[in-house]
């Protein structure tokens, strides 16, 4: 593969800008944001284009590259890379944990790059080898607003099959009162997820913490309830 490699990705990407998306971009963040101004479905596009050619490489180039269009802060690149991965799961082993833990806190700084990345790349390796969760709720712990965003979205899949209901309350527990809107909606969002299939569940932890929880988490978490149930977990006591 020739070393231009990334840069063909990257112009096909300025190639297919559009004004009407490079005008409305920045408006779904209050954090500035580097982008080219490409719709979403059309970056999937470009990045299965180019699957063919990085899925026979090694794990090491296929890194490289992947941290090369992370490096560039483009948004859209970053997409390229949630694309690619969880299409190439079977490459990835818990020890690349270390790596992704990494780029999570040396690239990504607004929540489309940290949930594209870790609900499916992260989160696909959590589910092949439930082992890793750990390393995951450890990120909860961390000073970096998106590692601890990324510790409650990487199981935002899983979470929609029922799966590490325990893990995700514990991951709930340590960014409970953290004042970061990110995380709180991150969190509350995980527990809407486990709601799917376990109301009563997160019904009871919602209620059990509805004093201290901040409400953007709360009102995230009880989305999917009914709506007798959303009435009482938001009275003020």
């Amino acid at each position: 593969m020739d070393s231009k490699f990334v840069e063909r990705i990257r112009a096909e990407l300025r190639a297919s800008a559009d004004e009407k998306t490079q005008q409305s971009f920045q408006r779904f963040f209050k954090e500035t944001v580097t982008y080219h101004g490409v719709k979403t479905p059309t970056v999937g596009k470009i990045a299965k284009k180019y699957l063919g050619e990085i899925k026979n490489l090694d794990k090491k180039q296929l890194f490289a590259f992947c941290e090369e269009l992370f490096r560039s802060d483009y948004t859209e690149e970053a997409f390229v890379v949630s694309f690619w991965l969880p299409n190439l799961i079977n490459k990835l082993e818990p020890s690349d944990l270390v790596t992704f833990k990494t780029w999570i806190a040396k690239y990504i700084n607004n929540w489309a790059k940290c949930d594209g990345f870790c609900n499916h790349t992260v989160g696909g390796l959590v589910e092949k080898y439930p082992e890793c969760v750990g390393e995951v709720k450890s990120w909860a712990k961390s000073e970096s607003r998106w590692l601890k965003r990324a510790s409650a979205v990487s199981l935002i899949v899983p979470a929609k099959k029922g799966k590490f209901l325990k893990d995700a309350f514990e991951i709930c527990n340590i960014l409970l009162n953290d004042s970061d809107d990110m995380v709180q909606k991150g969190y509350g969002w995980l527990l809407k997820e486990e709601s799917r299939l376990h109301q009563k569940e997160v019904y009871t932890y919602v209620l059990k913490n509805r004093k201290t929880m901040p409400r953007t988490a709360l009102r995230y978490a009880i989305e999917l309830m009914p709506k007798e149930l959303k009435a009482e977990a938001m009275k003020k006591d």
